[in-house]
């Protein structure tokens, strides 16, 4: 399942079920087939994900202080971290804020 989510002032953002699911989540909305984020609630949402980044961000500074170095042949690959996953969903909320429009999803 995908999320597809909607702005009149950006292009549509497509989300896998997993990532589309944690960031409604996030920001206090119930994961369904369709929803929609009103304007006035877009300044909340915003913040909402920046803290959890933030969190996440702490969390894995916390990790890598704890374990010893490893060498580039044994070190493992980096999993897209939650920043990454929301960038281009903050950068809609916030077009869509000083647009002063709605946002939308559905699967």
């Amino acid at each position: 399942m995908l999320y597809k989510f909607k702005s009149k002032s950006t292009g549509d953002l497509i989300m896998l079920e997993p990532v589309g699911r944690r960031v409604l989540e996030i920001i206090g909305k119930t994961p369904g087939p369709q929803g929609i984020i009103l304007y006035s609630q877009i300044a909340a949402a915003v913040g909402a994900l920046e803290s959890a980044v933030a969190a996440e961000d702490a969390l894995a500074a916390q990790r890598r202080a704890e374990q010893p170095e490893e060498d580039e042949d044994t070190r493992r690959p980096q999993a897209v971290s939650l920043r990454q996953r929301v960038a281009p969903f903050i950068d809609m909320l916030r077009r869509s804020e000083a647009e002063a429009h709605d946002v939308t999803w559905g699967v």
